[in-house]
This record gives C-alpha cells, structure tokens and sequence, in this order.
C-alpha cells in the first residue's frame, strides 16, 4: 500500500502563562494513502490550517468547566484545528476522492477524519478563495455573524464598538454592522491596524488602544453618546472601560477575551453595578451553536464578496514548519488580519 511522510505539529506538553514556539514541534510520520476497508474515514491532504485564540485554551490542561467545548491537546500528538482540506481517499457515503471540505483537522500534511455533521462541510462555492473558508466563509465569519446578529441584534443608527477589530472576526462585525448603517469605532494594536480599520473596513473611527492612558475616556471621546452595542473580543480592562460607556438597553455579546488566556491570575472587572443601572445584556455564545446555520450564512454573505462590498485580509505563513510561530504570534498581536497557515495550497 503506497505511503507517504506527513509532517505534524505535536505539542510537546501542557502549556502555563505565555506560550512559546518551543511548545510546539515538527515531527513526521507515515501515513496510508488509503483508508481501511469498510471504513466510514476519509483521508484528507490539508491545504491550508487556521490560526485561532481559542487554541490557547486547548493548550493548558485538561479544565472540566471547559472541557466540553475546548478539549485540551495531548501532549505528544498533534494538535488540531479549522482547516481547508482535500480528499484524498474516502469511506464515507458523502465524501469523494477529490472532494473540498472544511472542519476540524490535525495540524499535519496528512488527517484521517471520520466526518462530524456540524463539524465537517463540504465546500461548494469554489470561485472565491478557498483560504476563506479557514475566515470568511468559516468558523470566523460563522462566529460574526451569529455573535453580531443572533446576539446583538443590531438597529439602523446605533453606535458600535468592536475590540480586537482588525482581527479575523473583528473585521467582519465591523463591516456588517456598517451594512447596517450603524456608526463603528474598532480598537487594535498598532498604527498599521488601525489604519487598515478605518481606510480598508470603512470603520468610522479607531484607536490604538496601546496608546491610549484611559481607556474609559478614549471610548468617551469616540462615543460622546455611548455604546449601543458592544462585541467584545479582549475582556479585563477593556471590558470594564466599556461597561462605563454603554448606553441605557445596550447588548454586550461575548466572543472572546484573549487578553485573558494567558494569565494565571486573570483580571476582574469592576464596573458590573453599570449593568443593573443601564439594563445591559451581556451573553457569551460559542459559534458551535450555530454551525447548523451556515448554509444560511453562505446566502447572505457570498454575494457580498462577489459584488466587492466586503473585504477581508489575511496574514498567511507559508509551509507548515511555519505554524508555531504563527498560533504564537496571535497571542502578541504580530497578525495583520486573519492568521492563516498555507500547507498545501491548491
């Protein structure tokens, strides 16, 4: 039976605080080209693999409040994430040698998956870019989507603010809620990010929240009226910035809060009596919950790619050998738009 070398990134044991680029490893192995007789397994060939907070949490160890969301990684295998795959050969009714999928897959050259409704989709769509389904068109564009119009439910002329918004889900809230003839104000990291905020997106305003002394008195400046809506990604002090700033009824849904990941300690936040005074709803959501939805999403959004009315940019580390130092530079903002691995591009 003909093989083939598959390099994969193993995770060499559980990580604590900031993660290193010596946490990860490239390791090879061999693997079939084909999958075992009566088999329902697919074989896939892994074209492009995505970068995503959320990773981190899967690092540490095993936490039982998150385990059944976040399944942490075992050390000495390899980890595993959002990809654009081939199929390379199947036993799955619904899988053909040749087909395009997108789901969750190991971080390696080779993956044997076994198809998860929910979890596995097959792509159709195959004149935009297939990198967008690792963004756009996937988990990140799901994730903008149900969190900006399940969650906020958002009204013409309300006011906006997106944090980590040059980010791969940032970009995307902001532009919808631009659709929506909202006014949006985004933070990011670096002059380069915020500039791509307000001159690519079409953000109104923007600041770099780095440079800001006051957080709470730089989101008065941009909101004088207050925050209607609020997307956070960031949590800890921009979370309690915010919750000064909301408006009477405003709607905080919770995406995610990467400037907590890596604390041991991780910070508290203060201004909670706001929420009570200002009747603010504040609800996390995980995309999962609305991955039976994504057929609906493609309607909507892939028009608006094809007319040129959304942009999206990318950050994409050329080989797999590159893909530790890509997750680990999410984690100190080195990513310009969504940070994607390109291991076998088509």
């Amino acid at each position: 039976m003909a093989t083939a070398t598959s390099k994969q990134v193993i995770l060499r044991d559980y990580v604590s605080g900031f993660p290193k680029e010596s946490d990860l490893e490239i390791t090879a192995t061999a693997v079939e080209l084909k999958v075992p007789a009566n088999s329902s397994s697919v074989l896939v060939k892994n074209l492009y693999l995505s970068c995503d907070p959320y990773m981190r949490m899967r690092m540490g160890k095993p936490n039982p409040a998150t385990a059944a969301l976040a399944q942490a990684y075992n050390p000495g295998k390899p980890v595993f994430g959002f990809g654009v795959s081939k199929v390379i050969d199947s036993g799955h009714p619904d899988f053909q040698k040749g087909d395009l999928l997108w789901g969750i897959v190991g971080w390696e050259e080779y993956s044997v998956i076994t198809p998860t409704p929910n979890l596995h989709f097959k792509i159709h769509h195959t004149d935009v870019p297939l990198s967008y389904y690792t963004g756009l068109l996937g988990m990140p564009g799901m994730t903008a989507y149900a969190g900006f119009y399940e969650i906020c439910t958002p009204k013409k002329g309300e006011y906006v603010f997106v944090s980590a918004a040059s980010g791969a889900v940032g970009q995307l809230v902001g532009q919808f809620a631009k659709m929506m003839g909202c006014y949006v104000v985004g933070s990011a990291g670096s002059k380069e990010k915020v500039d791509l905020l307000k001159n690519k997106f079409g953000f109104d305003d923007a600041f770099n929240y780095k440079e800001e002394p006051d957080l709470a008195a730089a989101l008065k400046r941009c909101f004088p009226e207050g925050i209607d809506i609020y997307f956070e990604n960031v949590g800890g002090k921009m979370l309690d910035a915010v919750l000064v700033n909301m408006r009477m009824n405003g709607r905080i849904a919770v995406c995610g809060m990467i400037s907590q990941y890596n604390l041991e300690n991780p910070e508290g936040v203060h201004n909670l009596t706001t929420i009570i005074y200002n009747r603010i709803r504040i609800e996390g959501f995980v995309v999962f919950d609305y991955f039976d939805r994504h057929s609906k999403f493609l309607d909507f959004v892939l028009p608006y790619i094809r007319e040129g009315k959304i942009t999206y940019v990318e950050d994409v580390a050329e080989g797999l050998e590159s893909g530790p130092s890509a997750l680990i530079g999410l984690f100190h903002g080195k990513n310009v738009g969504k940070q994607l691995v390109a291991v076998a591009p088509e």
